[in-house]
Order: structure tokens, then sequence, then C-alpha cells
């Protein structure tokens, strides 16, 4: 199912799903600008002589939390890496089978690694950044862990309206389960 397409008639899965796009679209706005600012000050900075000391490690932080962010936004879009060519070329019910098996191996990955993820966190815990020790490893790594929880929730609602979906209309070609693949 293309996020650009929507379908006539939205299912609660679809409107909620659509919220939630826009609400991690404005979390990755903030992240895209907190960092282009936290790197021109850096920048001005050290043109002027007097370089900061955080902000190369900063600006690594903010972009491996602008990455997983954007990983769980590219998830509610659908815009990952995937095969929908050689899925729809697969019959209709094999083509469902297909697709469910799928989301459910996705959200094992990412329930696996939010698990792995947040039991690390107190492992972490002793460790701080370097340029700034106030700040515990454990925070910059938490993105891990919620950034799996964020994905397994859009993949659950694309699971939802896959579990969903009917047969398609027999003079339809019904391309959409092999676009909810990635």
């Amino acid at each position: 199912m293309n996020a650009a397409a929507p379908l006539a008639s939205s299912t609660a899965s679809q409107r909620f799903r659509d919220g939630y796009g826009r609400l991690l679209e404005w979390v990755v706005i903030v992240l895209m600008v907190v960092l282009a600012v936290e790197v021109m000050l850096g920048i001005g900075f050290r043109a002027s002589g007097r370089a900061l000391s955080w902000y190369d490690e900063v600006a690594s932080v903010l972009l491996a939390w602008l990455t997983f962010c954007g990983s769980a936004l590219a998830s509610v879009k659908r815009a990952h890496i995937g095969c929908p060519e050689l899925v729809a070329q697969l019959p209709w019910r094999l083509r469902r089978v297909t697709a469910i098996v799928a989301q459910f191996l996705v959200i094992a990955f990412f329930a696996l690694l939010g698990g792995v993820g947040a039991w690390i966190l107190p492992v972490l815990a002793t460790d701080h950044l370097v340029s700034l020790p106030a700040v515990p490893m454990s925070v910059v790594q938490s993105v891990i862990p919620i950034a799996a929880v964020l994905i397994i929730v859009a993949e659950v609602t694309w699971l939802m309206d896959l579990l969903r979906a009917g047969a398609p209309a027999p003079a339809a070609e019904d391309r959409s389960l092999a676009e909810g693949l990635h």
C-alpha cells in the first residue's frame, strides 16, 4: 500500500499511520534543524579559533538519532528497500502469505533489536560522552530500543492492513500487497 496513493476508504490503521507519520516527520525535521544549527555553530567557532570541544561528538549522536528516527519514518511510508516487482508476479494467495510472513519477520527482528538494545542500556550507564561527561552513553544508545518500538508500531499497522485485505476483484490487478513489502 503506497502512502503516496491513499485508498478511497481509509482504515483506522491508515488514519493512525498518517498521524503517526506526521509526528515522525516533525521529529525528523527537529533533529535535522538541531543538527544543522549545531554543526554551523561548530564551524563558526572553529573558524574563529575557539573550537567547541563537544560539537563533533554531539553531531555524531544527533546523526544517529536522526538516522534511527528517519528509519521509523521510512517504515511508516514504506520507503525501505524491497522487491515488490518480484512479489507482484506471485499468485494473489502466495503474495498475501509472503507479505504477512515478511511483516512478522520484520517485527520479530526489531523486537529482538529493541530487546537487546534495552538490555545493554544498564551496562552503558557507567560510560559517558568524552566531551560531555554529564551525558551517559545509555541516553545516547537509548535510540536503538526507542527506534525499534517506533518501527514496530509502523509495521504492526501495515500488518493489520495486510491481514484485513480481501481478495482482489477478478478484473483488478492488486499489487498493493507487494507494495506492502520492503
